[in-house]
């Protein structure tokens, strides 16, 4: 497909960039160390480190690693929310030639055994609040060593004060032991005492395994290049560059990372592409706490802001947002779910910097395309192909469609994952002869290279054989003022084969199924309206905040 889009590229905007420009993430990591040494790169809880903290913190890590004589090459996994252990630990075991494994700590004993196994990980930095799950499968993995951190570590002196609440206060750690696990300050001790060896590295040496959601099945972990993150965060760099220039000389970037590091987006967005811009991340640990979100927020001024849409409305809707200061906000990009233009009005109205939504997926680093970071409204897109990323819209035969036509969205570029883990047959399935990566989402394509997400193939209803995309309902639905969320699925219909069903969770306690059904057939054609509706006081959710229609559709939740 001719690059139509390159021509709706803002001004500044290179439609290509070089991945060659570092060898690998460390050479990355300790440009920004050196550059920026003494600027804040992480605050947790009041207390910030700084460039040259991380530097030594992470260069003592690794070598107490190295110490344990752990091969170059092995997996080591993360098992933590968002505290100031995290990036210690990522620019360790990466500047040590290990391969990062993502953890969601939240996992139940099943799936942390299944992706430990998966993985082949020997080592684990986690946090003791999630120890006791660790405990529960540990016989069962190949772990040789484990490291302990707790929530006070780094924290100073305050931290004891945390340790004590979290533990006893508040009980939020599960009896646990792991017989020969070593504590997180004790590891840094001896790290301190031992010799870190740099290792050099290539682009081609795997960074890490981003395990999918498991949507299509089994979690396979993606395994993501050094070369494929570097051309992410040079990608994502790119495309700011039109916004962030706007920053005034000498300030430094700060960017809310409050989606969790251990998945993609907040990893590049709110990991890597802030130490690379020497930018300061502040840290949220509970991103479902929106008032102590908001209280660690106040005094920051503001510049980056990613979140999915579940974050941007509840934070909208919480009595203190008022409090924070948002005047000097560039970027807020949107990802991870559809952003409901209901929700971006009002960021907008609130704020005056739009939601830029972008897409992408663990298989691509994540970012694919993103809105223009210049833009002054919301475009219901999911934007333009970033630089060096080709996009060709497909139907089943894997023949290209012309433009306005739907068809599976498919990817190339040096961002796309060398494959599925182990799993060479997996990675056939998604990858094409001429080296596009399936996206199994359905999308369209304008003639100005915008892409819009119709929806992923399989949330897709068929109501007597006409295609309903569940995010479309749900968009028109969100505008109705009596409702916060709401999630759309196909369930079976004698007459129609499948019909329409809502879950809706109501911000007016007067709204009705009838209020609703009204809107809707102002709003919607006949076969695109919905037949049930079912009033929740919750969804079930990912920890990013996106809405599980899966389980709704499997009645699990």
């Amino acid at each position: 497909m001719e690059k139509i889009w390159l021509k709706s590229y803002p001004p500044g905007v290179p439609a290509e960039i070089d991945p060659g420009r570092y060898a690998s993430i460390t050479a990355l990591l300790e440009e920004s160390f050196s550059a920026y040494r003494t600027k804040p790169a992480f605050a947790c809880m009041g207390k910030s480190i700084t460039y040259g903290e991380l530097d030594d913190l992470s260069r003592r890590l690794a070598a107490w690693f190295q110490s344990r004589g752990i091969a170059r090459g092995a997996r080591i996994a993360i098992m933590m929310p968002n505290v100031l252990q995290y990036p210690v630990a990522l620019a360790a075991i990466l500047r040590a030639g290990y391969v990062v494994v993502n953890v969601n700590p939240l996992y139940t004993p099943r799936e942390l055994e299944h992706q430990l196994k998966d993985s082949g990980a020997e080592a684990i930095v986690i946090l003791e609040n999630f120890a006791a799950t660790l405990d529960a499968v540990i016989a069962n993995t190949g772990m040789k060593h484990v490291v302990v951190a707790s929530m006070g570590d780094l924290l100073g002196v305050k931290g004891c004060i945390v340790n004590f609440v979290v533990r006893r206060v508040k009980k939020m750690v599960p009896a646990w032991t792991l017989p020969g696990h070593v504590r997180f300050s004790d590891a840094l001790s001896a790290g301190a005492r031992a010799s870190f060896k740099p290792v050099e590295q290539k682009p081609e040496d795997i960074a890490f395994l981003q395990y999918t959601g498991g949507t299509t099945g089994v979690s396979k972990g993606a395994t993501l290049l050094h070369r494929n993150l570097i051309a992410n965060v040079l990608q994502s760099a790119a495309w700011s560059e039109p916004a962030l220039s706007k920053l005034p000389a000498g300030m430094q970037p700060v960017t809310v990372a409050a989606l969790p590091l251990y998945h993609v987006f907040a990893l590049t967005v709110c990991g890597l592409l802030t130490i690379r811009t020497g930018g300061l991340a502040i840290l949220i640990p509970n991103p479902r706490d929106i008032a102590g979100m908001i209280k660690e927020l106040e005094g920051y001024a503001i510049t980056t802001f990613p979140a999915v849409n579940t974050l941007y409305n509840a934070i909208l809707n919480h009595p203190d947002f008022g409090k924070l200061d948002f005047s000097k906000l560039l970027v807020a990009n949107g990802g991870g779910m559809a952003v409901q233009e209901a929700v971006a009005n009002r960021w907008f109205e609130k704020t005056q910097t739009p939601v830029v939504e972008g897409y992408g997926l663990s298989e691509t680093s994540p970012c694919v395309t993103c809105n223009p970071t210049t833009a002054t409204e919301y475009t219901g897109t999911i934007g333009l192909p970033l630089p060096s990323t080709e996009i060709s819209i497909r139907d089943d035969g894997g023949n290209e469609l012309p433009v306005g036509e739907p068809g599976e969205i498919c990817i190339r570029g040096p961002q796309v994952m060398a494959g599925y883990w182990q799993r060479p047959e997996e990675t056939a399935k998604v990858m094409t002869a001429d080296g596009y990566f399936k996206s199994g989402d359905v999308g369209v394509m304008n003639t100005r290279g915008y892409i819009k997400l119709v929806d992923r193939k399989k949330d897709m209803i068929l109501v007597s054989g006409f295609n309903v995309y569940p995010n479309e309902v749900e968009d028109v639905v969100a505008k109705l003022p009596g409702v916060f969320e709401v999630a759309a699925v196909g369930v079976p219909d004698p007459h129609s084969g499948e019909a329409v069903k809502l879950f809706i969770v109501k911000r007016d306690p007067a709204l009705t199924d009838k209020d609703v059904f009204e809107f809707c057939k102002t709003q919607l054609t006949g076969y695109k309206r919905p037949k049930i509706i079912e009033f929740r006081t919750d969804l079930p959710k990912t920890n990013v905040g996106k809405i599980l229609r899966r389980e709704l559709r499997d009645g699990r939740a």
